[in-house]
């Protein structure tokens, strides 16, 4: 290969300069890696043992309802305890507390099991501590890395979380049949370890001054005012609520294909590869000039790739079109956190980046139930085509309603 095709090689990969500059960011972002493969198994763990308890695929469904609670309370309360306390000391604090939830899932397993509900209530702790953490990192990225390489520190954070994605499940199943639950309990425990090491020699991280930051419903407040941020959050909710087909991946499989259970891991496994391939290929996401526009356009693609998918006469023309069509989505979630980031002063990150949170929490169940219905009121392949056509009208709709996310300025500032 010559050099200026090398060179247009590493012009296509994830942009490292975060993690090859910033010490700080290097350390986090391999905490929360590690710790990102404990949580996974927890949560196989948790959804193999309520299984195990009931055999009702119903009550492994309601972890997600009583999850869903505290993490609507924690957005409706303003997410306010971001930006009122130090952040890298709150999220000590609240992975101190979650690694404590954890020790309560392996001592119950090693106790021979605890009722459903006490089961249920730590996995509705464990949501609500999340909400508080998650957003937090966020709101980390720009004084780690700076606004302009925020993008660049998404990418490697989507990357780190589709690779956990991709091994955590075969590994939590072979971790379970060789040690039982409880060792993946024990495991995400330990893995704690290392998500607090990448926050304990992080700097200082205290709230920026108040002044208008003091309202508690603030953050619902400046995206209502701002345009930019207000379409960033409609088009997630576009790609999310009217596009994911993943629960109609065994309909699909079954009407389609043969409803072999190789093929059905499949579609699993090509999830996975697109979110991979967007991520490790997202270099040239960092040099966009116009963010919204090309988050407008990435979802475009989503919806084209799934109705493609939908469409697809053989497996493999469906295989890909659906790694394609996960690849643009993931490449849409780093467009999107450049015009949020960008657009929102740092005495208001927190709040807005938690509600930022909440609508990604939410809208992939709402996407399922939304093709899950339609699907019944239809058929399977009606509800894949469908959402994703009606994607591509929805980010019309949002171009049309809201022309700032896509004018041509020097960044996304999204204020009025």
């Amino acid at each position: 290969m010559t050099r200026r095709g090398r060179d247009r090689m590493r012009a296509l990969l994830a942009d490292l300069g975060p993690l090859r500059d910033s010490e700080h960011f290097r350390r986090l972002w391999l905490g929360d890696a590690l710790s990102s493969l404990g949580g996974a198994m927890t949560a196989f763990a948790l959804v193999l043992q309520v299984y195990r308890m009931t055999g009702s695929s119903l009550q492994v469904g309601m972890i997600g309802l009583v999850q869903a609670g505290p993490t609507l309370a924690v957005v409706l309360s303003g997410g306010g305890l971001t930006d009122r306390f130090d952040r890298r000391r709150l999220t000590l604090a609240t992975s101190g507390i979650l690694a404590a939830v954890s020790a309560l899932f392996a001592v119950q397993a090693f106790a021979g099991g605890a009722p459903l509900s006490a089961l249920y209530g730590l996995a509705a702790l464990q949501a609500g501590l999340w909400s508080i953490d998650g957003p937090a990192r966020q709101a980390m990225i720009p004084r780690l890395v700076g606004v302009e390489r925020v993008g660049a520190a998404v990418a490697l954070n989507q990357l780190s979380g589709w690779t956990v994605g991709l091994v955590a499940p075969a590994v939590a199943g072979l971790i379970a049949s060789a040690g039982g639950l409880r060792l993946c309990y024990v495991i995400d425990t330990v893995t704690f370890a290392a998500a607090v090491y990448g926050l304990f020699r992080l700097p200082a991280m205290p709230p920026a001054p108040r002044g208008r930051a003091e309202g508690r419903w603030e953050g619902f407040a400046f995206i209502r005012r701002s345009p930019v941020l207000a379409a960033a959050l409609l088009a997630d909710l576009d790609a999310m609520v009217l596009g994911v087909p993943t629960a109609l991946f065994p309909a699909i499989n079954a009407e389609r294909f043969g409803g072999r259970p190789e093929t059905l891991g499949l579609l699993g496994t090509a999830v996975a590869l697109g979110g991979l391939l967007g991520s490790g290929l997202s270099g040239p996401a960092g040099r966009v000039r116009n963010p919204g526009r090309a988050m407008l356009v990435s979802v475009s693609l989503w919806g084209a790739g799934v109705a493609g998918f939908g469409l697809a006469p053989a497996f493999w023309p469906a295989f890909a079109l659906l790694a394609a069509a996960t690849a643009a989505d993931t490449t849409t979630v780093v467009f999107r956190a450049v015009t949020v980031q960008a657009a929102v002063p740092e005495e208001i990150r927190g709040r807005v980046t938690t509600i930022d949170y909440l609508v990604g929490v939410v809208g992939v169940p709402l996407g399922k139930f939304r093709s899950g219905l339609v699907a019944r009121l239809g058929s399977p392949t009606i509800g894949v085509v469908s959402g994703g056509a009606a994607v591509m009208i929805g980010a019309l709709l949002i171009r049309w309603r809201f022309p700032a996310v896509t004018a041509d300025d020097d960044g996304p500032s999204g204020r009025d």
